[in-house]
């Protein structure tokens, strides 16, 4: 098993990642992707890595959930997760749904049974493929493809998302301050726009940095919007 180190050097790109475009791998082989099998068991590893090797990938680990594992698998800095859980108590299973929410990386996780409940939390975890009674080599590889397409989906939608909330707060914002603008100094809502936007590009600075700042002004003075 090769060394985070040893990987790194001769992987010169890795998986990269941002919230439109997805995570994509740079090699059409899998060796340029870490992936990180989460196991306690040499046995069931073994079919893991077995399949992984022979889907072209070579940068794998196994890390045993003992300890401080969480703390060691970030600073591993896996592109992609496998859990193998087996059959995971409750508890069990609720602490790998808690590190599957705070890594942020595309997960599979393989159990041997499961029900409708242990399925909702895994997806409400973001768990990007829940594979029960799946475990075999043949597997890994399009299942990994899955994840990765699952995971990107996701992102997508959540970036969407949070870019749709933010240009709505900017534009009550912006709102707002032309609303102070119109009533302080008797412009039309054109004239307001555009005192604004020139300001900002005097300025060097958004639009709504500019409107946020007179909204606070405002406030301090007393003013009414």
């Amino acid at each position: 098993m090769p060394s985070p180190a040893a990987s790194e050097y001769r992987c010169h790109v890795k998986l990269t990642h941002n919230p439109i475009n997805g995570i994509h791998a740079a090699s059409a082989k899998g060796n340029c992707v870490r992936i990180v099998i989460i196991d306690d068991s040499g046995a069931r590893a073994t079919v893991l890595e077995e399949g992984l090797r022979d889907a072209g990938y070579d940068d794998i680990h196994v890390v045993p959930p003992r300890g401080a594992f969480v703390v060691r698998l970030e600073r591993m800095a896996p592109d992609v997760v496998l859990m193998d859980l087996g059959n995971p108590s409750r508890d069990t299973l609720e602490e790998m749904l808690i590190v599957s929410r705070a890594l942020a990386k595309p997960i599979a996780m393989f159990v041997d049974q499961s029900d409708d409940s242990m399925i909702g939390a895994a997806i409400d975890a973001g768990v990007s493929a829940y594979v029960v009674d799946g475990l075999r080599k043949e597997r890994v590889k399009p299942i990994i493809d899955l994840a990765i397409r699952r995971f990107n989906a996701f992102a997508r939608m959540q970036a969407e998302r949070d870019e749709a909330v933010t240009q709505l707060a900017d534009r009550k914002t912006i709102d707002r301050a032309k609303s102070i603008l119109m009533n302080t100094r008797g412009l039309s809502e054109a004239d307001a726009y555009a005192l604004l936007r020139t300001t900002a590009m005097n300025q060097g600075k958004k639009m709504v940095d500019v409107a946020a700042a007179l909204i606070t002004a405002s406030d301090l003075l007393g003013g009414t919007s």
